[in-house]
């Protein structure tokens, strides 16, 4: 752990996926019993947890990591972690399990396939939460992860004194249910998702708008793609645009890397739209491959 850590305050501890995450190119998807060629292929550190942590801690945000990996995990990019200034004290090794793995498939438009091996992460009913240190954190975000243990880290950190956000992210469409997704958001301060996975919340909670969702939790934060991104709040809606990347690198983890700019905002005591404006912009730096 990097002394940048240990001289500042814990700030924000998510729980989710570390993953190594496989990218294929093709020119376009194939169709049923087809064949396409790839046309190049890389090996990247990724997952939902990961990708808000490095992004959060490249803008000065005190970071920490919980998630499950497995066998095949590279040594490299837990120094990467390490480099980075981020707390792994968190991070779990099950022996004789594979670390979570994506495979994602991209064609030439940018858009994406993508499979997921949960290894390690598939199943976490029994697996130990860190008592013993998280209370030193201030906030805990919560993302993809088994939604038993997550609800039980929620529990943990309420009854020591952390505020927690809520984040299913694509997860919310497979994993959680209306009984306990409800529970999550009942014991959040803030919801994060995207156009599709906020409908699905409401879907979850019978409420027909974003703002419907604010009887059940204080604040929900929407990214939406090209347009931006929107608050939520029982004093008023903010929006902000999208900030226009120079170039495309990968919109993979785009979202991700909004929610540790937003962090950044919110920590430094910005008001509500500068912190959308800090997501905004760090996802754009995202997209552009500046990490």
């Amino acid at each position: 752990m990097s002394d940048r850590i240990v001289d500042r305050p814990r700030e924000l501890l998510v729980s989710g996926h570390v993953i190594i995450d496989r990218f294929l190119s093709v020119r376009s998807f194939p169709e049923v019993d087809r064949t396409v060629p790839v046309l190049g292929s890389r090996t990247e550190l990724g997952g939902t947890a990961t990708n808000i942590a490095l992004a959060a801690s490249r803008l000065g945000v005190a970071t920490g990591l919980v998630s499950r990996l497995g066998d095949g995990f590279p040594e490299e990019y837990l120094g990467r972690l390490r480099t980075a200034g981020i707390d792994v004290r968190g991070l779990e090794f099950v022996r004789g399990t594979p670390t979570p793995t994506c495979t994602i498939v991209e064609d030439r438009t940018g858009a994406q396939r993508t499979l997921i091996d949960q290894g390690a992460m598939a199943e976490a009913r029994g697996a130990p939460l860190p008592l013993r240190w998280i209370g030193e954190y201030s906030w805990l975000h919560l993302t993809t992860a088994d939604p038993s243990f997550q609800l039980r880290l929620q529990r943990a950190a309420r009854l020591r004194g952390l505020r927690v956000a809520a984040d299913p992210a694509q997860e919310i469409h497979y994993r959680w249910d209306r009984r306990s997704f409800g529970t999550l958001v009942r014991n959040s301060e803030i919801l994060f998702g995207n156009r599709s996975e906020i409908a699905r919340a409401m879907e979850f909670l019978s409420t027909r708008s974003p703002a419907g969702l604010l009887e059940f939790v204080p604040l929900v934060v929407q990214t939406e793609g090209r347009k931006g991104a929107s608050a939520f709040t029982r004093a008023g809606t903010f929006h902000v645009k999208a900030r226009r990347p120079t170039r495309v690198r990968t919109l993979v983890g785009a979202g991700d890397a909004f929610r540790g700019g937003f962090y950044a905002g919110w920590f430094a005591g910005q008001a509500l739209p500068d912190c959308l404006v800090a997501g905004t912009r760090s996802a754009a730096r995202w997209i552009e491959g500046r990490r």
